[in-house]
């Protein structure tokens, strides 16, 4: 058994953080699906501005409303503008065809990758 990619949101921006909240990632609920997360599933986020990495989970946002919002501690090391690669993984031992979703500068759905 190994833990493989299973989606994947990329290039997403941050648009707000939020340090009383406690904890997690707070994400358009449109992505959520189309990347096939699913809310309280544990994720790796990374930031391609800062280089911090984290483990947090999902919480739906307002749908198509682009949001991404750092939540509680992670809120320090993750900031509003950074660029981010939202990351879930499956433990299992077959291939997985991972679902990548490429989003704009505003977080709206671009394409599959």
């Amino acid at each position: 058994m190994r833990f493989v990619l299973r989606s994947k949101i990329h290039k997403a921006t941050v648009t707000e953080t939020n340090l009383n909240y406690i904890g997690s990632i707070t994400i358009d609920e449109d992505l959520i699906e189309k990347a096939g997360f699913c809310p309280g599933e544990k994720v790796l986020v990374v930031s391609n501005t800062s280089g911090a990495r984290l483990e947090t989970y999902v919480i739906p946002g307002e749908r198509n409303s682009g949001k991404i919002c750092m939540n509680g501690a992670a809120s320090h090391l993750i900031k509003v503008g950074e660029e981010i690669i939202i990351m879930g993984f499956e433990l299992t031992d077959k291939p997985i065809k991972p679902k990548i979703v490429l989003v704009d500068k505003k977080n709206r759905f671009v394409k599959y990758l």
